[in-house]
């Protein structure tokens, strides 16, 4: 991985959960990256595509998107909207 990629990933993550701080009023919510797929089956997403959740809404509880992404796109947005929000947080 580039020093760019690397430097985007820690942007990201230093936002804190997305959902947490935008859709909850909970700001400072540490937060991990989740990779939003590129489509094509076997390829790797890009470290450009991901967006801050934290591991509640990422992948360890019945709200996270692993567990349940019918449910988390309904409550909290596609992952496309949640990117495009997360790439104007970064401003």
């Amino acid at each position: 991985m580039k020093k760019p990629e690397r430097e985007h990933l820690k942007k990201v993550a230093d936002l804190g959960c997305i959902v947490c701080a935008k859709r909850l009023g909970y700001p400072d919510t540490p937060a991990e990256i989740h990779h939003i797929p590129s489509g094509a089956m076997g390829k790797r997403s890009s470290n450009w595509n991901v967006i801050p959740l934290c591991p509640h809404h990422h992948r360890t509880s019945n709200e996270s998107y692993h567990l349940n992404p019918i449910w988390f796109t309904e409550q909290f947005g596609t992952q496309t909207e949640l990117l495009n929000e997360t790439l104007e947080w970064l401003k």
